[in-house]
């Protein structure tokens, strides 16, 4: 019995389409967030500018002016979850393990901007850390196979009536006859 490619293509697109569609969606949602995250506030807080480009403080200065953000929950290093130092920006960012995010000026060591950081955990939930390491591998690592394979039987399903049509074209500009009519 021979295969009927077009049918088969339709059901693996369908039925993938099925499987994928919460992860996939989560996927998208999550997507479009990070790629406008430094248009929208609300992702992630807008990067401020220091007054000077060289960096004047310690690391023990950066410490202090987080500490003084009590929404942060800093009371040590052990709070922290990583410092980003911008030098041409005249900046550190400060993200606590809380994911509050303060920036300091690194000539004066004053608070520039605090607020909840959010594109962190729109990340984890994009590529699915959020849930648990092995979802990335076991849940949206085969998500991302299945959409490979949407997107191909999706081509396959498009360029097929398009090939179809190229090949019934009359070649040399003669035009075929019609087939004969099965009126009785």
């Amino acid at each position: 019995m021979a295969v009927n490619w077009r049918v088969a293509m339709r059901k693996a697109h369908r039925w993938g389409a099925i499987a994928v569609a919460l992860p996939f969606l989560l996927v998208i949602a999550t997507g479009i967030l990070l790629q406008v995250k430094k248009e929208i506030p609300w992702v992630q807080p807008p990067t401020q500018r220091g007054a000077g480009k060289t960096p004047a403080i310690s690391f023990d200065a950066i410490l202090e002016a987080a500490r003084s953000r009590a929404e942060a929950g800093i009371d040590g290093w052990g709070d922290i979850d990583r410092i980003d130092v911008q030098p041409a920006r005249g900046l550190a960012k400060v993200t606590s393990k809380t994911r509050w995010e303060i920036q300091v000026d690194l000539k004066t060591g004053d608070v520039l901007h605090s607020a909840y950081r959010r594109s962190d955990l729109i990340e984890a939930l994009h590529d699915g850390s959020w849930f648990h390491d092995a979802a990335k591998l076991y849940v949206f690592l085969p998500v991302a196979v299945v959409v490979f394979g949407l997107w191909a039987t999706g081509i396959y399903l498009f360029a097929l009536p398009i090939a179809v049509r190229w090949r019934r074209k009359p070649v040399g500009g003669v035009t075929a006859a019609p087939p004969p009519s099965r009126s009785a």
